[in-house]
């Protein structure tokens, strides 16, 4: 996307005081200095004990799965259990093994519906392309799912789960989807065993789920199960703290260089919310290893946050095309040109990507730095694009409206970051994948873009906001909101399939590239579930707390 940015707008210390300017009225952080506190300023609360019997429990636990079992149900329990406790990055190459070797074996003579659909999960998951003809068994001589079927509610369950792992063209698991909703709805009932698992699953979906919120909550469920190993219960429970002691730090850290910025009182009519970014970035990686990297895409979507808010609700037109300028030639002396308010904000934008170039510089890998800019650019000049439009009441048809607020989404942009900081296991292919617009991402991007239209669409139209994909659609079509919401409901749904297709070998890129992309969608499912819970102060406060402030 070119746009042409010229600086020849107003001059640049013109007093912006009496222009008129829109206010998104934004609630303030419900955190205030909560991290800051001294807590969090080191890992004091762990010892070396502690981490002596975290490594005795990983080794027991490492020894249950690579015992010889026969039978394929205990198998696939216990790596189901070991993921959704959030420990199977421990055990990543023992469970691949587990699972190509497991993908491969005949289902012919298994007629347990819980177990083949949670083999098929499992596998599917894993990148393994295992045939959904498989449940074909499972249906009557006239082609629908046997009623008998209703009556097992562990293995309807499974199945409702693994539905969400198709790709396009299988319509079996579109049937599947259907059928074992509905029954599941129906089925949930007051001191029923599994009602509570049900009724989770039927709003976040184990696919869709972040996985550290998830172990989170599945930790008192596996406790309560007859097939709970104690050794595994116990490492999973350790291993959420000692993760939680090294989060807090990290985001007490971001947050002190926050509060030290002061943009809240600076910038006030920008969101605060470096707390729950840190939240958004910790679900695209959570483990140790990726610390680094934590920080980097903190920092970044904490400044993009802001970006956001300057084109969207502050910025005039001139302004915005002095700052668009200002993005294009990424250097300090284009501070002179810009409002007062733009140059505080300017210079510490240019400091976090200097410290991310000098950081990369240090670890020979300066070439992503390339990218970073590249991407930070294009989502600037969809920025700009798009407070065009809001400032000439241009009102573009949906396909017109998509082809910039993919961009805007901010999901090509975050990909790209997420990345920077990864080490060695990324390599230049993937960033130069990223750039040729992969159906992965464009799907991220839709499900970024219309998840978040969809809740946010009437709030920023009432205090004044560009058109969003539902006023597009509806006017385009003739249509009503709810018309609009429903089809782009399954749009979403498609991005979904192209996600779980482009995630099973052979892939374009490493897995674990794939695995940031496919966790930055999780996070739109989780936070804008029901309504903006990033914008929106305390949405989120439970799903920070459980993660961030309350230890297991």
């Amino acid at each position: 996307m070119q746009i042409q940015i010229s600086a020849s707008a107003h001059p640049p210390n013109a007093k912006t005081a009496d222009v008129k300017r829109r206010s998104a009225g934004y609630q303030p952080s419900i955190w205030g200095d909560h991290f800051l506190s001294n807590n969090y300023h080191s890992l004091q609360n762990t010892n070396d004990g502690m981490y002596e019997h975290h490594a005795k429990l990983k080794q027991e636990v490492r020894s249950v799965l690579m015992m010889n079992v026969d039978k394929l149900s205990h198998k696939i329990d216990l790596i189901d259990s070991i993921q959704r406790l959030g420990v199977s990055y421990h055990f990543e190459t023992e469970i691949d093994e587990i699972l190509k070797e497991i993908s491969s074996e005949s289902d012919d003579d298994i007629n347990d519906l819980y177990a083949i659909a949670l083999k098929f999960r499992l596998v599917r998951q894993q990148g393994y392309n295992m045939s959904s003809d498989v449940f074909n068994k499972f249906k009557d001589s006239q082609g629908n799912f046997k009623d008998a079927l209703v009556n097992d509610h562990r293995g309807m369950l499974s199945l409702y789960e693994a539905t969400h792992l198709r790709v396009h063209g299988e319509d079996i698991l579109e049937e599947a989807l259907a059928f074992t909703t509905a029954h599941l709805e129906s089925m949930v009932t007051p001191g029923m065993p599994l009602a509570p698992q049900i009724t989770h699953a039927l709003k976040q979906p184990i696919r869709k789920g972040l996985p550290r919120l998830e172990a989170r909550r599945y930790f008192s469920i596996y406790e309560g199960e007859s097939s709970c190993n104690p050794v595994l219960l116990s490492f999973a429970k350790l291993d959420f703290n000692i993760l939680q002691k090294q989060h807090q730090k990290e985001l007490s850290d971001i947050a002190k260089w926050w509060k030290e910025l002061d943009f809240a009182n600076k910038l006030p009519f920008a969101r605060d919310r470096i707390v729950e970014g840190y939240f958004w970035i910790l679900g695209v990686y959570f483990e140790p290893e990726y610390s680094p990297a934590r920080r980097i895409l903190t920092k970044v979507i904490a400044m993009t946050s802001i970006m956001d808010d300057i084109y969207d609700v502050y910025g005039t037109p001139e302004e915005l095309e002095l700052f668009t300028a200002a993005v294009e030639r990424w250097d300090i002396s284009a501070i002179d040109q810009l409002p007062e308010y733009m140059k505080e904000y300017y210079k510490t934008f240019l400091n976090v990507y200097t410290e991310i170039e000098k950081n990369l510089f240090d670890q020979g890998r300066l070439y992503r730095f390339y990218y970073a800019k590249e991407a930070m650019k294009n989502q600037v000049r969809a920025y700009f694009m798009e407070s065009i439009w809001f400032h000439q009441k241009h009102l573009p048809t949906t396909e017109e409206y998509m082809s910039i607020a993919l961009t805007t989404s901010g999901y090509a942009l975050l990909a790209v970051t997420s990345l920077v900081g990864m080490g060695d296991i990324v390599t230049k292919d993937s960033f130069d994948w990223l750039f040729t617009e992969p159906k992965m991402v464009i799907a991220s991007e839709i499900i970024a873009r219309l998840m978040d239209d969809i809740v946010s669409h009437e709030f920023e139209q009432k205090r004044g906001h560009s058109a969003s994909s539902i006023e597009c659609y509806m006017k385009q079509h003739s249509a009503t909101k709810e018309e609009a919401v429903q089809e782009f409901k399954k749009w979403v749904a498609s991005a979904w399939k192209d996600i779980n297709e482009e995630c099973l070998y052979p892939t374009s890129v490493p897995m674990h590239v794939l695995t940031r992309i496919l966790n930055l969608s999780r996070v739109m499912d989780v936070v804008y579930k029901n309504e903006d819970g990033y914008t929106h102060a305390g949405v989120l406060k439970d799903f920070v707390s459980s993660l961030l402030v309350d230890p297991v």
